[in-house]
Order: C-alpha cells, then sequence, then structure tokens
C-alpha cells in the first residue's frame, strides 16, 4: 500500500473518530433541531385542527385536510344493538374510522357472543346487555345513542325501548316491516325528545354525494331517465331475511330499497306513481315467503322516470345510470360497501367521451355514524330522519300493491312535509375531513 494511501486511510478514521465524539457530546446536552422548521413540514394548530399549506405543484390536486377527531372523552357514545354480520364486519369496525363517535356497550340475545366481541374490542362486561335490560342501559351515562341492527320486524320494539330510557336512535334500514311501525318510532322518539336517523349510509358516501350533485347541478343537462340495478344470490332458506313475519318482505325491503331510496335521494322529488311485478321460482323452497325479484317503475313530476330491479337470483351487481339528452352519468358498485367508480358519458366535438371521476374513498358506515353524533352534538336534524323511512315504506306498500293487481298505484310527497325537493331530509352532511 503507497504511503499516500495509508495516509488518506488514517486521516479519514481519524476524522470519522471527531465526527463520532461531536455527536456523542451532543447527545449529552439538549438536541438541536434536526435542520429549518417551515410550516409546510410543521403544521400550525388552527382551532381544533392542525392545518398544513398545500406542498403540491400546480400539476397535482390539493391534499385533503388532515384528520382531526374529537377527543374520546367528548365523543358520543353508542350500544349497537344486534350483533350479527353487518355489525360485526361493517359497522363496529367503522368506529375505529370514526372522528365523533365511540363504541362503548353492545346488545345481544346472546351473552356468550357478546362477552366475547367485547373483550375484542376492550369493553367491559358490564358494557354487555341483555334484550332485556334497556332500564340497565338507562343507568349508563356513557352510552347516549343506540344503533339498532336487528330483523325488521323488531326494528320498531327497539327503537321504542331505547327512546324511553333516552337514548338517541340510529335504526337500520328498512325503518321498519310496516308503515304504522314507522309512524310509532317517530311518535316514540318526538315524545322522549330524542334524534331518529335512518342508516341510509350510501347518502353520506362520496360517490353517491358526487353523482347527486352532478345531476342536480345540470352539467350534462336535465336529467330524463334512470336505471337502478341491485342483485345478488342468497341461500340458506332458514335465513330471517326470507321470512316474512321478520323482513316484511323479500328482495325489495333488503336490496331493492337502495335503488328506491338512492334515486329519490338523487332527484330530491318523490314519485307520483308506481308500477310493478314481482318473481319469485316456484319450485326453489326459499321463496316460499317472499319474492326472488322485483321490478318497478317510478314516474316522477318532473317528468323522469326511473326503471328499478332488485333481484336475489342473479349475480352481484349494483349500479345507478342517469341519462340525460348530453350524456350519461354511471355509478358502479353504487350500493355496495366499497369500490365504487363514477363515469361520465358525453360527447366532444365529433367524437364520444367516457372520462371517470376520481374521488377519494371514504369509510360510509363510519360517514353517517358521525353525521348521527354531530346531529346529536349540534341538535340538528339528521340528513335521513324517521320521515325518509317511513316514505320509504310507504312506497314499497304501493309497489306491493301494484305488483299485486297489475294496475299503477298513485303516490305522493309524505303527508305534512311539503312538496319542496328533499321535503323528507334535513341538512346535509357537512364534508367529511
Amino acid at each position: 500500500m503507497a504511503e499516500d494511501e495509508r495516509l488518506s486511510r488514517r486521516t479519514l478514521l481519524a476524522a470519522g473518530g471527531a465526527l463520532a465524539g461531536a455527536a456523542l457530546g451532543a447527545g449529552n446536552a439538549a438536541a438541536a433541531p434536526p435542520g429549518p422548521t417551515v410550516p409546510a413540514d410543521t403544521g400550525a394548530v388552527q382551532g381544533n385542527r392542525i392545518q398544513f399549506p398545500n406542498w403540491r405543484g400546480p400539476g397535482d390536486p390539493p391534499p385533503a385536510p388532515s384528520p382531526a377527531p374529537q377527543p374520546p372523552s367528548q365523543r358520543v357514545g353508542y350500544c349497537i344493538v344486534g350483533l350479527g354480520r353487518l355489525s360485526l364486519d361493517e359497522i363496529i369496525p367503522a368506529f375505529a374510522e370514526a372522528k365523533r363517535s365511540r363504541l362503548v356497550a353492545l346488545m345481544s340475545g346472546s351473552h356468550d357472543k357478546a362477552k366475547l366481541v367485547a373483550k375484542q374490542h376492550g369493553l367491559p362486561e358490564d358494557a354487555v346487555y341483555g334484550y332485556h335490560e334497556w332500564d340497565r342501559l338507562r343507568q349508563n351515562p356513557q352510552v347516549q345513542a343506540v344503533y339498532v341492527v336487528t330483523p325488521n320486524a323488531v326494528h320498531r320494539d327497539n327503537v321504542t325501548a331505547a327512546a324511553a330510557v333516552g337514548k338517541h336512535v340510529l335504526c337500520e334500514k328498512p325503518m321498519a316491516a310496516s308503515s304504522p311501525e314507522c309512524r310509532d318510532m317517530i311518535d316514540a322518539c318526538a315524545k322522549a325528545g330524542v334524534r331518529l336517523m335512518i342508516a341510509y349510509r350510501c347518502q353520506y358516501e362520496p360517490f353517491n354525494r358526487a353523482l347527486t350533485q352532478a345531476v342536480r347541478g345540470g352539467s350534462l343537462g336535465k336529467a330524463r331517465l334512470i336505471q337502478a340495478f341491485n342483485g345478488q344470490t342468497t341461500g340458506l332458506p332458514e335465513q330471517w331475511r326470507l321470512k316474512k313475519a321478520l323482513s316484511g318482505g323479500g328482495s325489495l325491503p333488503d336490496i331493492g330499497l337502495y335503488c328506491l331510496n338512492g334515486t329519490r335521494a338523487l332527484l330530491g322529488e318523490e314519485p307520483d306513481s308506481v308500477q310493478a311485478q314481482t318473481y319469485s321460482p316456484p319450485d326453489d323452497p326459499k321463496f316460499k315467503e317472499v319474492e326472488e325479484t322485483v321490478s318497478f317503475t317510478l314516474r316522477f313530476p318532473s317528468g323522469v322516470i326511473a326503471q328499478c330491479t332488485a333481484s336475489y337470483g342473479v349475480h352481484e351487481s349494483r349500479s345507478l345510470t342517469v341519462h340525460t339528452a348530453a350524456g350519461a352519468y354511471d355509478l358502479q358498485n353504487a350500493f355496495a360497501y366499497r369500490g365504487q367508480r363514477l363515469f361520465v358519458g358525453r360527447v366532444e366535438g365529433k367524437n364520444a367521451a367516457r372520462d371517470e371521476k376520481l374521488l377519494t374513498p371514504k369509510n360510509q358506515f363510519a360517514l353517517e355514524i358521525d353525521h348521527f353524533s354531530r346531529c346529536i352534538q349540534e341538535n340538528i336534524r339528521p340528513r335521513t330522519p324517521g320521515e325518509e323511512g317511513l316514505q320509504d315504506q310507504i312506497l314499497m306498500e304501493a309497489i306491493y300493491e301494484s305488483a299485486r293487481t297489475g294496475a299503477p298505484v298513485k303516490t305522493g310527497p309524505l303527508p305534512g312535509t311539503g312538496s319542496g325537493l328533499d321535503a323528507t331530509r334535513g341538512p346535509e352532511p357537512e364534508e367529511a375531513a
């Protein structure tokens, strides 16, 4: 090895030792900042949020605001009533993404199941309730609201029991098994002075909201025709959804309701007539009590015609398409828990174009729960109150009547709500951040 190379190596080793010693000495003193701090990197406190300036260039959209969850002690506490698949697979996990809401209790007919779920989610064993323990639930100040996720035919009893013990109520759709039951629920909550909201999650989901805003904005002209489809296969004939006494019907109240409510929410209007037909395979014992398939046409005062179909007998598909004279909007996976895609078709010069509108997906269960929490905290009428569920129930009864008689049935706005847009709905939900 040449002398100059050895010197160079000794010089580097010595320099490295000096740097290491300096770093060790620095470790015994106050740590120096890593460099200059700028708002683009550190953000700034503004109210209850950490705000960062837009660090992106003009070629990219600005980032969404950073999350601003409420402290857990300030969030609305919920008791989930009913621990079936929807509760375990979607609703309870959604609390991890909620910013105004927290899970504090469970109610179930199976104590062993509820005890296990409580343990899995860090709840104490005394936060588990049976369906007969509403009076004990009354004594729990952490529970401000209940989310009812039981079979349709027992919604009324669950909701009126919750109202009687002073708890606000978020109730799964369909609201009940009949319109008189819906009215009982509305009356009970009004008498108790508690809020009632029906869990129409799609009205809080970003892609469905973007479609509604686009259609009402009229950039492609007036809506003329709507096609809504919701289909899936179903098995296990012993499940409660195939028992009319518990479900109130088959594919219509379960998945056809998404077509019905989605179309109403999209336009903000109420149909003035419906015409429908149902079908069930005569050799399939699953459909002895309820329909497999329902198809119905809604006519609206503005002239829009909506063709809606739901079926338990086809491969899963969920779509909502709005046609205008200038183009069409196509929302794929419209009623699914996730995977929505929104396309816009139109003419550009001499060519046809089909563009996809890219949005940030968000957990629609967390969005709806947080909306209800905000309504409780700020004394706001929910976007989807009991009247929204009642109107759908009245329309479903008209659909069944039309299918039975083969004739169209006249419908209209819910009595007492007026004929304006969104007459059965509260204010728009806030944009979730």
